[in-house]
This record gives structure tokens, C-alpha cells and sequence, in this order.
């Protein structure tokens, strides 16, 4: 939702690392004039709702400092026209190349994302890499959560679901869905070793998209 009429706290904060790129929480309280408690409680509320985000500063020999800076769903809550935009431009391109040109070009680019992905997830165990891939899907304004499924005489391996609540492609998703297909594929190409379902879809009426991600079964 934009940000509008008289800002609150919390949109004085994000405005605040908006324009600043990153503060402590002792520089918002007291660029804000409110109180270290009251602006941690902001913070959290903040970092829960997927609008901030963190990282941990060694500043001399004291405890670790916390710098907030915005994540694209903070970004997000600014007014913007980058969806419309895209979905112009892809207009543009379907009416100058048809729409199979288009879905090669979108193909393309979520496989140079994909290739990104494997990269930033390491080489540690599945949990680790799905985590991770969590944290970067967050970053990107997705909401994502990870759950870990019980494990079962049945299932004896470890399976995952990502469930991601707000979709920051929505507006290309609606016009172009084909895209999430080729998100689908970025998944499985990020995770090679698995095997990757979709189980939601926003686009069929669900809440949320979601995917079951399991190892590769010999």
C-alpha cells in the first residue's frame, strides 16, 4: 500500500531509511525523537512484516550493531508504476515479436536468474539451500515462508514447502502467465537435485503459491 496523509512512526522510519539508505536504531530514535525502546518495537514489527531488513555491524569492541535498511517489499509501499511498466513493455514486445518471442525472452532471463540462484545458495546441506533460497525470495518482496513437511515411513526424506504470500510479478503473472512456469523451472534448475511441484497458485484463486521441493529420488 502507498504511503499517504500524515505518515506514521513506522512510515517515518521507512521514509527515513528511503532517503537514507540504512540507519542503527539508535540513529532512527534519535533522528525521530523517540525513544531506543519504542523504535526497536517499530523495527520488529517492521522486520516481521517483511519491510526491513537487517545485518550485523562489528563496531569496535562493544556487541554488534544492527543496521535496518529497506527490502523490496518496504520499497514497495512507495507509489510506483514499475508493474504497469513492465507489463507495457511486454505488450510492446508481444505485438513486435508475438507472444512466443515474448516467452523465450522471459525464458531466457529466469534462466540467467535460475544460474544467480545456484550460485548464492552454496553448496551446503538441502535444508541450508532451501533456507537460503527463502531468505532471497523474502529480499525480492515474495513474503516466503518455509515449512519443513514430517518425515514418514512413506516419505523418509526431507521435503519442503515454500509458500510465498504476495507475488512481486503479479501485474506480468496476470497478463503473462507463462512466467510462472518459468519460475517453476528457475526452482528446479537453482535445486538440481530435487524435484520441485507446485502446490498453489494465486492464479487459480489460492492465497498464496507454493512449492513442494524434495531430493531427487534414485
Amino acid at each position: 500500500m502507498a504511503l499517504t496523509g500524515h505518515p506514521s512512526t513506522k512510515e517515518d522510519i521507512l521514509q527515513h531509511l528511503l532517503k537514507r539508505g540504512h540507519a542503527t536504531a539508535q540513529a532512527l530514535a534519535e533522528s525521530l525523537e523517540i525513544s531506543p525502546q519504542a523504535i526497536r518495537r517499530h523495527l520488529k514489527d517492521l522486520e516481521s512484516e517483511g519491510a526491513i531488513v537487517h545485518r550485523s555491524v562489528q563496531a569496535g569492541m562493544g556487541r554488534p550493531q544492527h543496521v535496518y535498511h529497506l527490502s523490496e517489499v518496504g520499497r514497495s509501499r512507495f507509489p510506483h508504476h514499475y508493474d504497469e511498466f513492465a507489463v507495457s513493455l511486454l505488450d510492446t514486445l508481444a505485438e513486435t515479436v508475438g507472444r512466443d518471442g515474448v516467452g523465450q525472452v522471459l525464458q531466457k532471463q529466469w534462466e540467467r536468474k535460475a544460474i544467480a540462484y545456484r550460485e548464492q545458495l552454496g553448496s551446503g546441506s538441502l535444508r541450508e539451500r532451501v533456507a537460503n533460497l527463502v531468505e532471497l525470495r523474502r529480499a525480492e518482496g515474495y513474503m516466503a515462508e518455509l515449512v519443513e513437511l514430517e518425515s514418514s515411513p512413506e516419505e523418509p526424506e526431507n521435503r519442503f514447502v515454500i509458500a510465498e504470500y504476495n507475488c512481486a510479478i503479479s501485474s506480468v503473472a496476470e497478463s503473462f502467465p507463462s512466467v510462472c512456469g518459468h519460475e517453476l523451472h528457475m526452482f528446479a534448475t537453482a535445486l538440481p537435485d530435487c524435484q520441485v511441484e507446485r502446490t498453489h497458485w494465486t492464479i487459480d484463486g489460492d492465497n498464496r503459491c507454493g512449492y513442494l521441493i524434495q531430493a531427487h529420488r534414485d
